[in-house]
């Protein structure tokens, strides 16, 4: 059994940042993968960033490209994001998950992953 917990959702100004975290009550086994997701009122969720263990690999949707990192910090079981230079559009719940992806196109679909999180509020004003 893997708990996720999510923080450091909150409100922001339109070219704030801001830096969640995703911590799992134990190291998840294997070539596992760490993911951010999003969902806003009315909207599908919609893949965010990822990092993979094999390879050490990051992933960003096209949305955030350039704007937000996946990391992982100084405890193997915490991974990062931090969101730089945010926009209105980022405005929604985010959810930290945890899985084993079967190839690097499958760290992007949310079935992919086994644990989540209960997500953390991110809204950003005009």
């Amino acid at each position: 059994q893997v708990q996720l917990v999510e923080s450091g959702g909150g409100l922001v100004p339109a070219g704030g940042s801001l830096r969640l975290s995703c911590t799992a009550s134990g190291r998840p086994y294997g070539e596992y993968a760490m993911a951010w997701f999003r969902q806003a009122p009315g909207e599908d969720r919609r893949f965010v960033a990822a990092w993979r263990w094999r390879g050490d690999g990051t992933f960003y949707a096209d949305s955030v490209q350039g704007r937000f990192t996946i990391s992982r910090d100084n405890s193997d079981n915490t991974v990062i994001l931090q969101m730089n230079n945010l926009k209105p559009d980022d405005t929604a719940v985010y959810s930290c998950a945890a899985g084993w992806p079967a190839g690097v196109a499958r760290v992007k679909w949310s079935s992919e992953y086994m644990y989540w999180g209960q997500g953390t509020q991110v809204t950003v004003s005009s």
